[in-house]
């Protein structure tokens, strides 16, 4: 493991952190849930290896209301009881927008078709954006080796 080289560069470049703290707060307001955001930007962080936010968002997820069953299950959450419906569809949104060289076709109509129904266009709008912001703090995290434990939400 080498040291970090620097902060985060959301935090180096002025208004960066600030303006990706504004689209989070915009997907909370769609009435997504706390947990299930959470378990999406878990299961993100844990497909890039990106420590720093894996270990920032299992605590996220617990204080959020998370079991230690969906901690601990969501690498296989396919073949683990602990998740709803919502949370399976979004998990694997998730998967196909963070695996995209392996999902071509990422969300594909009969993915988007569930979402669609089970999430109003709105939400469905947050949880899309929800993964690409965390896979850009994990690419970030990633370019300047970050740490887990430099991150204590």
């Amino acid at each position: 493991m080498s040291a970090p080289r620097m902060t985060a560069p959301a935090y180096v470049l002025p208004g960066v952190a600030d303006a990706m703290q504004a689209i989070g707060k915009a997907v909370e307001a769609t009435g997504l849930s706390p947990e299930l955001l959470e378990l999406v930007h878990l299961h993100a962080s844990r497909l890039n290896y990106c420590s720093v936010c894996v270990d920032g968002h299992w605590r996220l997820a617990r204080r959020f209301g998370a079991s230690e069953e969906k901690l601990f299950a969501v690498g296989v959450w396919r073949h683990a009881p602990y998740y709803s419906g919502a949370e399976r569809i979004a998990l694997e949104i998730t998967e196909e927008l963070t695996l995209l060289p392996g999902h071509p076709e990422a969300l594909g109509d009969e993915l988007w078709d569930r979402a669609a129904a089970e999430f109003s266009e709105g939400q469905l709008a947050g949880l899309i954006i929800a993964v690409a912001q965390i896979n850009s703090w994990n690419r970030m995290n990633h370019a300047v080796h970050g740490q887990a434990g430099s991150w204590r939400p």
